[in-house]
């Protein structure tokens, strides 16, 4: 079985589209692998968000974002929640999720409910809806957030993300024993993960 570990953050437009690409690259091998999320955040709290009315985001939306979305028939969108949402509460539900075993429906829900549907996923009652959604335990969960019972292993998981793996933008891609950082295209992440699975010892 292929290791892949794919670090982001759920308020990256980059990282939702490498989500999918990845997706795609997988269809009629994803049995082969197994891929783990890891947390990484753009802008810890209480660093200041992003605000998407503001000239930074609008041009680089305009700029990048939107025409490789179109390139890669993506639909994605600009959320208008300003601030942008810090993402530890939303990591630490992602702990909550990993721990059942829901890890990447949980990952998936996140990136599509605020790129697609502009929903705040800072929000508790949100992320306890979509926690909902993908099958977790909607008052469980809550109350899991609320104690901050995963507040540790999220920091933990960002400490090897800052200083073990020393990642330095998102999305970065661990497959195998390559590091890949940034946005693939979808074949050339394909052949990557063949060339990984074709190296594993018992594959020979």
């Amino acid at each position: 079985m292929l290791q892949i570990k794919v670090y982001s953050d759920y308020v990256c437009p980059f990282c939702f589209l490498g989500e999918v690409v990845l997706e795609r690259a997988l269809q009629g091998i994803k049995g082969q692998v197994q891929i783990e999320w890891m947390p990484f955040e753009l802008r810890p709290y209480p660093t200041p968000t992003l605000k998407p009315e503001e000239d930074y985001l609008q041009t680089t939306w305009q700029n990048s974002v939107y025409p490789m979305a179109a390139q890669l028939d993506i639909p994605i969108v600009l959320p208008a929640v300003s601030p942008q949402p810090h993402t530890h509460h939303a990591f630490e539900g992602y702990q909550y999720a990993r721990e059942k075993g829901l890890g990447e429906a949980y990952t998936q829900r996140m990136f599509r409910a605020f790129f697609q549907e502009e929903q705040d996923i800072g929000d508790l009652e949100v992320l306890t809806k979509l926690a909902k959604e993908v099958g977790l335990n909607e008052e469980e969960f809550r109350l899991a957030l609320k104690a901050g019972k995963y507040k540790q292993a999220h920091l933990d998981a960002l400490k090897q993300a800052y200083e073990e793996v020393q990642v330095t933008a998102v999305p970065t891609f661990i497959i195998g024993n390559k590091k890949v950082r940034g946005l693939l295209r979808e074949e050339d992440l394909r052949r990557l993960i063949k060339q990984e699975l074709e190296n594993l010892p018992d594959a020979r």
